[in-house]
This record gives structure tokens, sequence and C-alpha cells, in this order.
């Protein structure tokens, strides 16, 4: 399976590191003609950072830190709830606008 779609664009991130409040991940934003990839940083305060720019259009560089951000800031629910606090692996859709 190809992570490339076909309309829209695709955001993968894989964890690197973690520690109890803070997870590193590698991300990859994949849209039909190209591939960003960039290093996140995450807190459970629900900040992230990206390391450098990844040279995609803003909106989808935007769109990547939301989402590592939503991310963070669900950090201690789910410790909370006894599940992994930093998942290993996020991978998510985003269709065109339209």
């Amino acid at each position: 399976m190809t992570l490339r779609p076909t309309e829209g664009a695709r955001f993968l991130l894989e964890r690197s590191a973690e520690s109890e409040d803070r997870a590193t991940y590698r991300a990859t934003i994949f849209t039909p003609d190209a591939e960003f990839h960039a290093t996140l940083a995450m807190a459970s305060d629900g900040s992230a950072t990206l390391d450098a720019p990844t040279g995609a259009p803003a909106e989808l560089e935007h769109m990547l830190v939301t989402l590592a951000k939503l991310t963070a800031r669900g950090a201690d629910k789910r410790r909370e709830d006894g599940l992994v606090v930093w998942p290993p692996r996020i991978l998510r859709w985003r269709g065109p606008k339209g």
C-alpha cells in the first residue's frame, strides 16, 4: 500500500523518542506529487514545534502542527486512561478543499 494519496494530503507521524511528558516524531506529509519531511517535538502541555520548515505549502504545514498539538493535548488523558501516552504511529488524511 502506498501512502501517497490521489488527492488531498496524508500525514504520517512516527515516534522516534519519548519520555514521560515529551515525544519526538518523524513527520511526513504525502501529497499526490510530493513528500515533505520534518521532525516534531511534542510536550504534554499541548505544545508542538517543528525542527525546521518542511517546504510544504503553509496550509499543510499548519495542519501538521495542529495534528501534533491535538496529540500533545491528549497525552495526560491517555495516561489517566491507562493508554499509550505517545502513540507509536499516527496516520491521518485530509481531503482537498472544495
